[in-house]
């Protein structure tokens, strides 16, 4: 039995050992009335908040029980917010103001105020158009949060020299070819303050991108800022073999140099998440919210026992690990984050004796791009709202929303402002969040459905242990036919009716009429200033980057920590010439289809 079926087995021990402890303390007079006691300890611990109407309120939602055995199973199953299983959240407060409503005339934002989680999403052109459009999104937020999405050379390693690429240059993304580009992306930015974090968009090239992101944080602020750069960078490759095939290695040399820049970020950059375990992907390819989930935890559980294997010591690397979901209409995303919060917390507990940073799933939530469509497309503002309010009552972590144009063009600056006000709306503006933790989760439905898809989740965690675990299911492309299949069922109902868009395929306004709205595009001048920077780039470190690359070769031949001889490469090296090199070593992924 792999990991992933010791997993299962002990997710359905838990649910038996709640059930255990239900019977007891209702038998057993003694212990019913520790939990009480608990109980109203919790209960007496609670402050309160007062909302702009002058309503008092508790500051975490409890509810009325007074019989020990739905207090205990309360406390097992959904656990409060920050305690095991941490199905509530995974933290004690989140999204809470840190006291009571501020009277008019007082800035809203104090400096004791909590981080907002709002991570909006952009790239696109040269480094410094993306570099302004990142100091656009965030000039009202006391956090500088950079999320930051690729062009297609640099997500697939060609490098902008590559023959027939020119036209893609910044399109879609931002072109980084070079340290020197990774300066001018963040620009302006104190990559060593707390409340500065960068996360990074990328899997096939991760290592070599962060290394770029490291070197040139080195460059401004010293050795000593690796202890302070704060962020996350994707580098799931599971997940592009599965869902995406962005992959540039084969599996075997991708998880080896994966592994190194975790080994290496979990040593030297404490507040850094080295991988970001992604089900968005997998969802916006077609899979269902189950599949989502399933895939994205044994993906997750896979690399746990990856790293292990390799030597490195779970409550070492496992508090680095986040998480990356879909959010979209789906009565499934009414729970979903909270059922994969409580697997994996028992899965980590139980199976690789993780500690309690380690249990916890660190969630970062994107509203649903699949969800947007063309077809009278301000609707797309309505959908996204309501994914917010989804992923919220999720208590996801950080969370993106899309901007309404998408179908068509890179987000515009205007609804790119409209996203980001989304959240800030929901947040700030409603009571929705603010006041209280645990406002809306707790229904009798949400439990149903929770129950469901955890019950379906499992199931779909002994299929892949069937096909001998989660790399034995991808060299059977057990998870992508399924992706495909799923993806198939939903454009069928879309077409036949049975899945509504409203604007689509019902109520639609009888004409198709597109958008008078004009393209974001990288214009062709632009392209050639990238390629010209890229090859003086390279000429002025001839001297150097062959040395470097032999160097580079050297560390993947002897075993050595591939990602820590990467950040002394990227001084000299491009990206084309890194990967180039290292295909040279290891070989070319060859895509699933």
């Amino acid at each position: 039995m792999s990991s992933l079926g010791q997993v299962v087995s002990v997710i359905r021990e838990y649910r038996q050992y709640v059930q255990e402890e239900v019977r007891r303390v209702r038998q057993d007079s003694g212990y019913a009335g520790q939990v009480m006691s608990r109980w109203a300890e919790i209960k007496a611990q609670i402050g309160t908040a007062r909302t702009p109407t002058g309503l008092e309120l508790p500051r975490l939602a409890l509810p009325p029980y007074d019989e020990p055995g739905e207090v205990l199973r309360y406390l097992l199953e959904g656990g409060l917010p920050g305690e095991f299983p941490f199905t509530a959240a995974a933290y004690r407060e989140q999204y809470l103001e840190p006291g009571e409503a501020m009277p008019p005339g007082v800035n809203p934002a104090p400096a004791s105020s909590p981080e907002e989680p709002t991570r909006l999403f952009a790239g696109l052109g040269l480094p410094e158009d993306t570099n302004e459009r990142f100091h656009y999104l965030s000039r009202n937020q006391r956090s500088k949060r950079l999320s930051t999405a690729f062009d297609g050379p640099t997500l697939y390693g060609v490098g902008a020299a590559a023959d027939g690429v020119f036209g893609k240059i910044g399109e879609g993304g931002v072109a980084v070819d070079t340290i020197d580009d990774m300066e001018r992306l963040y620009a302006g930015f104190n990559l060593d303050q707390p409340q500065v974090s960068v996360s990074m968009t990328i899997s096939g090239p991760a290592p070599i991108l962060l290394a770029m992101y490291v070197a040139a944080a080195k460059r401004r602020f010293g050795d000593g800022v690796l202890a302070q750069l704060r962020g996350t960078i994707q580098a799931d490759v599971l997940k592009e073999v599965q869902a995406q095939n962005e992959l540039i290695f084969p599996v075997e040399p991708s998880l080896r140099f994966l592994a190194d820049m975790v080994d290496f970020c979990a040593r030297a950059m404490p507040r850094w998440y080295p991988i970001s375990i992604s089900g968005y992907h997998i969802a916006e390819a077609g899979a269902t919210p189950v599949q989502q989930a399933a895939y994205t935890l044994s993906n997750g559980f896979a690399y746990v026992e990856y790293f292990r294997n390799r030597g490195m010591e779970v409550n070492a690397f496992g508090p680095r690990l986040s998480f990356f979901l879909d959010c979209a209409l789906d009565i499934e995303y009414v729970a979903l984050a909270r059922v994969c919060r409580k697997v994996w917390a028992i899965g980590m507990r139980d199976v690789f004796n993780a500690d309690r940073r380690a249990q916890l799933l660190k969630l970062h939530t994107q509203t649903s791009g699949r969800s947007l469509i063309a077809a009278d497309w301000k609707n797309n503002l309505t959908r996204t709202a309501i994914e917010l309010m989804l992923a919220c009552m999720n208590a996801t972590n950080s969370c993106h929303s899309n901007a309404a144009d998408e179908p068509f063009t890179t987000p515009s600056e205007e609804y790119a402002r409209y996203a980001a006000h989304a959240q800030a709306i929901l947040l700030e503006e409603s009571g929705l969040f603010r006041h209280m933790m645990n406002t809306l989760p707790g229904s009798p439905g949400m439990r149903l459905v929770a129950e469901a898809v955890e019950q379906a989740v499992l199931e779909e965690f002994e299929s892949i242990e069937e096909q001998g675990g989660v790399l034995g299911a991808i060299e059977r492309r057990y998870q992508r036919s399924q992706i495909q299949a799923a993806a198939h069922t939903l454009e069928r109902q879309i077409y036949d009716g049975r899945r509504p868009l409203i604007g689509q395929n019902r109520y639609g306004n009888g004409e198709t009429v597109w958008p008078d709205h004009a393209m974001t595009r990288t214009p062709a001048a632009k392209k050639q200033l990238h390629l010209d920077r890229l090859n003086d780039f390279e000429k002025r470190h001839a001297g150097e980057s062959e040395r470097c690359l032999d160097q580079l070769s050297e560390a993947v031949a002897k075993g050595r920590n591939v990602f820590a001889e990467l950040i002394n490469t990227v001084e000299h090296c491009s990206l084309g010439q890194i990967t180039g090199r290292l295909c040279e070593q290891v070989g070319k992924f060859r895509p699933l289809v």
